[in-house]
């Protein structure tokens, strides 16, 4: 019988995920967690060290910057297992934000804030969004406008910027006189006026108000010209598929909390497993977990591979709808299974459902991402 054996890139993938697994496993504190919800930065400064020691920071970073220079299949399983423990903040947004850099056209820039961002001394964020429920990044408001012979000045306001409260600067989209651009803007620089929104989990985003602030062309992450947001746009879906990864593991450890609650729960002298109508329903949650593992195992597949634009962008928004539409189904579901236990904030169901709904409207819900797919598939005739 020939033995079976996982090749070199399946081994990395599982010492990866064992090593996520054993750090949530002797770090995961609900206790702690509860105490910290409505404080800022919405993460511990700590678990940021961590993950750069643990090198997860630079998962998908080239080598030639520091990293790890592997793909999305590695960070997807650590994703995975930190989405666990309600334990992922802010690897996601680290990432969108290295990956904008990466695909922008400044080097210096790159040689600059990537080997921060590695050693954690600097959290970048993407600040890209300013409305409700829309992909479309070059319906922005926020503009440039030329000062002197070099400098621009930056006016505008961004919403829903997450890890907003600990970074260090932003990557802000803007549009000007020949198109739309991307350019870096200190967390402290003249001009910038920063407030926090409180999310579902109570975690805060940030609210971005810019006033003429300063831009010099060393800061010019992708200069404005109507290709100016590739880099933008490239690294969103890459992000949008990381966040499904993490709702992978917060459905997975959801529904692991409920199929043991229904194993000890005890009515009518029985465990509550063994009803019918309830075993049926967890199957289905079970069926639904799995159509989420699979097309995310699709996913990370396309982005580690050289696939076409639209197939990039179909596959991170079906993804992204598939693993949002599961993610809030199951954990609303994990909550009823509990019974009314299930409602009370001492109980773990609803801290997961709570990540849900932070995870599901983060970066286009299932709605938004719903239609730009469709809108793909009718534009190319797939």
């Amino acid at each position: 019988m020939q033995e079976n054996t996982l090749s070199d890139a399946q081994q990395q993938i599982e010492m990866l995920r064992e090593s996520a697994a054993g750090y949530v496993g002797r770090n995961i504190d609900m206790k702690r967690l509860r105490a910290s919800r409505g404080t800022l930065p919405g993460y511990e400064a700590e678990h940021l060290r961590h993950m750069a020691e643990l090198g997860w920071l630079g998962i998908v970073v080239p080598e030639v910057y520091g990293g790890l220079g592997l793909g999305f299949a590695e960070l997807a399983v650590v994703l995975q297992e930190l989405g666990k423990g309600l334990m992922a903040d802010p690897l996601v947004p680290a990432t969108f934000a290295a990956r904008v850099l990466l695909h922008g056209d400044n080097e210096a820039l790159k040689q600059t804030l990537l080997p921060r961002l590695l050693d954690a001394s600097l959290l970048p964020c993407v600040a890209w969004q300013e409305g409700l429920g829309s992909l479309d990044t070059a319906a922005i408001e926020t503009r440039v406008e030329a000062d002197g012979a070099a400098d621009l000045l930056l006016s505008g306001a961004k919403r829903f910027v997450a890890g907003a409260a600990g970074a260090g600067g932003f990557i802000v989209s803007a549009r000007g006189a020949t198109g739309c651009g991307l350019y870096w803007i200190d967390a402290k620089a003249q001009g910038l006026t920063i407030h926090h929104e409180q999310r579902a989990d109570e975690t805060p985003s940030g609210l971005l108000q810019f006033d003429k602030v300063r831009v010099t062309p060393s800061q010019v992450v992708s200069a404005a010209s109507p290709e100016g947001l590739a880099a933008l746009e490239r690294a969103l879906d890459e992000a949008a598929v990381l966040a499904g990864a993490e709702m992978l593991g917060v459905i997975e450890a959801a529904l692991q909390m409920a199929l043991g609650y229904m194993r000890t729960r005890v009515q009518f002298g029985k465990p509550i497993g063994s009803f019918q109508a309830l075993q049926h329903k967890a199957s289905d949650l079970y069926v639904q977990q799995e159509l989420v593992r699979a097309v995310r195992d699709e996913a990370v597949h396309v982005l580690d591979v050289d696939t076409p634009t639209v197939e990039r962008v179909r596959m991170a928004s079906r993804f992204k709808a598939r693993a949002s539409d599961s993610g809030l189904r199951i954990t609303r579901e994990v909550i009823q299974l509990h019974g009314a236990i299930g409602f009370t904030d001492e109980y773990d169901a609803g801290l997961y459902l709570k990540r849900a709904l932070v995870l599901s409207a983060w970066l286009g819900n299932a709605s938004a991402h719903r239609r730009r797919f469709t809108a793909l598939q009718q534009e190319n005739g797939i």
